[in-house]
Formats: structure tokens, sequence, C-alpha cells
């Protein structure tokens, strides 16, 4: 008696092979490999820098006062630059003073940047060409330009050597308002035509819609806005004579030797104020990406 046996092999129109179809091969084109390699180029032009500082810091004043280049020092690696550096600075207040006025920053900008982005987006009023206008043509004025006018107003209110006086003349960053800008645009007005119908106002549309859906970019913002205000040493040395206030990179520029320039410890010094920011891009770079990518900034 012949069994029948059933083909276990699918059909090319199976719903499972539809289900799970298999992803398109991605060809490289000559123009994909070019800017790849344009793209390393750049990368190792950025790194070699990098390594060398990093190799300096770990190197002997002797080493690295040397004339000839080394990348391995005779003498082998030491710390004794950083011990240098933690034991005639305050390491852990300069880090602390940097950290929570780039925090406050951060939070101050986001809240003004959003609010003056979303009404430039949706609300129509007298002067909003104006206020653009002006937006965008501030972005192209030096910071340095500013550091007078607010030296003398921080003056005149009584803020020179407090913490207020390194955060306020920082919150207004009139590029994260465009960048905010040009992301709002792009979130569908169906969704507010909608809560407006069920009665929602205009600033529960904005905290519990249009917020939510700027994530991406509010985090971009945060990032960016936190590693300048961290990077800042002009405004910060300009505000504060106090040395309870000094950031990071203000503090480390204290730390001075009589010995003329000491090339590992100015390198170990270098390391120590950019290794936070190291961090938090390694950590975020994700949502820098996304956020930026999400602004349609490239077709304009």
């Amino acid at each position: 008696m012949a069994t029948q046996t059933t083909s276990r092999t699918l059909p090319p129109t199976s719903p499972a092979r539809l289900e799970n179809p298999r992803p398109p091969r991605r060809t490289m084109t000559t123009g994909k490999i070019v800017a790849l390699v344009v793209a390393a180029l750049i990368a190792v032009l950025w790194l070699i820098p990098f390594a060398w500082a990093t190799v300096t810091a770990f190197k002997s004043e002797t080493d690295a006062a040397a004339p000839k280049v080394s990348w391995v020092p005779p003498s082998g690696f030491t710390f004794d630059a950083f011990a240098k550096v933690f034991q005639d600075g305050n390491i852990p207040l300069w880090t602390w003073n940097s950290f929570y006025t780039s925090a406050a920053i951060t939070l101050i900008t986001l809240v003004i940047s959003a609010l003056v982005a979303y009404a430039l987006s949706r609300i129509d009023f007298k002067g909003k060409r104006l206020l653009m206008g002006v937006i965008i043509a501030s972005i192209i004025i030096p910071p340095p330009v500013l550091i007078i006018p607010l030296f003398y107003q921080m003056v005149a209110l009584h803020l020179i050597d407090t913490s207020w006086a390194i955060i306020l003349p920082q919150v207004i960053h009139p590029a994260m308002v465009f960048v905010l800008k040009k992301f709002f645009d792009q979130i569908p007005r169906e969704l507010e035509e909608a809560a407006v119908m069920d009665g929602a106002s205009r600033m529960r549309i904005f905290t519990q819609i249009v917020l939510p859906l700027s994530r991406p970019i509010l985090a971009a913002v945060a990032i960016f806005v936190f590693i300048s205000a961290w990077n800042n040493f002009l405004w910060p040395f300009i505000a504060t004579n106090d040395n309870s206030l000094l950031t990071l990179p203000v503090g480390l520029q204290t730390i001075k030797s009589a010995y003329g320039i000491q090339y590992a410890q100015n390198m170990a010094s270098a390391l120590l104020a950019a290794l936070p920011l190291i961090v938090v891009f390694l950590f975020f770079q994700r949502q820098i990406v996304k956020g930026f990518a999400t602004t349609g900034l490239a077709g304009t």
C-alpha cells in the first residue's frame, strides 16, 4: 500500500514566506566606498591628536618635553601627571560645580527654547516673522561680542561671584530654538486639532502631545547644550573670582607650575576635563543622531 508523503517545501507565495522576507542585499556603490574612505580618513586625523594627548598625559615631564617624538616613553608610562593635578587642584569640587551649573543651564534652556519654538511653530501673532528673523540673525553673532554687556548686566543685578552669574547668560540658545521649531513643524496638526475638539488647552497639548513626541530632539538638544556649557571657559572665568565657584575648565587652568610649561600635566588636565563629555557622548550618541536626523535640517 503506497503512502502519500507531503512536501515540506513551501510555495513561493506561502504566507510564512511573506511574513519573513529576506532583507535585500546592500550593494556597495562607488560613491558609498568613497564616502566610507573619506570618513575613515577624517576619523584617523581626529584620533591621532587625541591619542598623542593621551600618551603624553601618561609620560613623565622629562619624556614629554623631549625633542624626539616617541609614542612609547623611554622611562615607561606613569600616573605622576594625574597625581600632580589632583594634588594641586580641587578636582571633585570643580567637577561638581561644572555638573550642576551645566545641568541647570540645560534644564532652563530646554524650557525656554521649547516654549519659544512651539509658539513660533503653531501660534500666529504680530511680529512673528520679525522675531524669527532676529533669532536666525543672532545665531551668527559671535558669543564673545556679548561678554561686556552681559558682564555689566550681571554687575547691575549684583550676581557676580555667584552661580547665577554663570548660569543665566548661557540659557539663551537661538540655534536650539531654530532646531526645535523645525521639529515641531513636522508634527501633524491633526493631532492638536483632535485634542482641541476634546477640550484640551494649548498648554495641555504642548505638555501631553507635543513634548512626548519630541523626546528624541529634546534629548539631542539637551546633550548639545550640556556639552557646550561644560566646555565653556571664557564666561565662567570672567564671571567668578571665588575659588569655591570655579568650574572644571577654569579650575584646571589655575594649576600652574614655576618650572615653565608642563606638557604631561597640561594633557592630563585636558583629559580630565574631556572625560565626562566622552562618557556622555558614548552613552547618548544614538539619541544625538536620531534627534537631529528627524529634524529635516539636511533638506533645508
